[in-house]
């Protein structure tokens, strides 16, 4: 495992959590996939992305993640907002974090999805 995959996840030998990409918690990470593991095989992103880009992974917090897919879809997520800058750039996640950095590790977040909304 290089350094980074070990920083992006829960450290084995003493439990303790590592830091959320998007709010900055400390709490147990989940995989992000940049590009969704649905749209991998797209040629679109075989002719634009090299495979390990395709293949990038960040840690998010749950409630971050949930967030995240709740309010984009697939396409989306693959097109427009395949990078952390893209996804932390969006009005509504920009609330949603400064919302979310003053709950506990372990916050349980209730997400709808309602693509309907603004970004």
């Amino acid at each position: 495992m290089t350094g980074s995959q070990e920083s992006a996840g829960v450290d084995a030998a003493n439990g303790r959590s590592d830091v959320c990409a998007i709010c900055g918690r400390e709490d147990v990470l989940t995989r992000h996939h940049l590009i969704p593991r649905t749209r991998h095989h797209n040629k679109r992103n075989k002719r634009l992305f090299a495979r390990e880009q395709v293949r990038t992974t960040v840690g998010l917090c749950q409630p971050c993640h949930a967030q995240i897919h709740a309010l984009f879809t697939e396409k989306q997520l693959e097109r427009e907002f395949n990078t952390l800058d893209a996804l932390t750039a969006t009005p509504a996640m920009r609330t949603f974090i400064e919302w979310i950095r003053e709950k506990p590790p372990g916050f349980k977040l209730q997400t709808r999805k309602d693509r309907r909304r603004p970004l």
